[in-house]
């Protein structure tokens, strides 16, 4: 079996995961082995936020990309798709990092979920106070 060459790409965000592999190709994008636009349940706003890095570097018929992802819901998951994207094309070509700095794309988005606090109904919200 011959394995075909590829950049990876790992990003995250809230509680997703996605890796991210480009191969030379005609581009192609599948995530979790589905073509993106069915996991994406056709949202075409969704598909554009994640190819928004291979726009800008213009980039996009250049690579296939498959993506495995898993975990959070599917906002989060885009976010964490375009991270591993932008990722994956640093490690192919480093002369594009610059560019994709500049656009915001190489950065993880830090906010996570706040855990819940004993004594409250959830991380800051109290009970109803009952003045009788």
């Amino acid at each position: 079996m011959v394995t075909k060459k590829y950049a990876y790409g790992l990003g995250r965000r809230k509680s997703a995961t996605a890796t991210a592999r480009l191969y030379k190709g005609k581009g192609d994008i599948k995530i979790n082995d589905k073509p993106a636009l069915e996991y994406l349940s056709g949202n075409k706003t969704y598909l554009a936020e994640i190819t928004d890095p291979l726009a800008l570097t213009e980039k996009q018929k250049n690579y296939d990309i498959t993506i495995l992802v898993k975990g959070g819901g599917l906002a989060g998951q885009v976010d964490a798709i375009k991270l591993a994207i932008s990722k994956a094309l640093t490690a192919e070509a480093p002369d594009l990092r610059p560019i994709l700095k500049k656009a915001g794309f190489t950065s993880r988005d830090p906010r996570e979920k706040e855990r819940k606090k004993y004594g409250l109904r959830s991380a800051r919200r109290k009970e109803q106070f009952s003045k009788r």
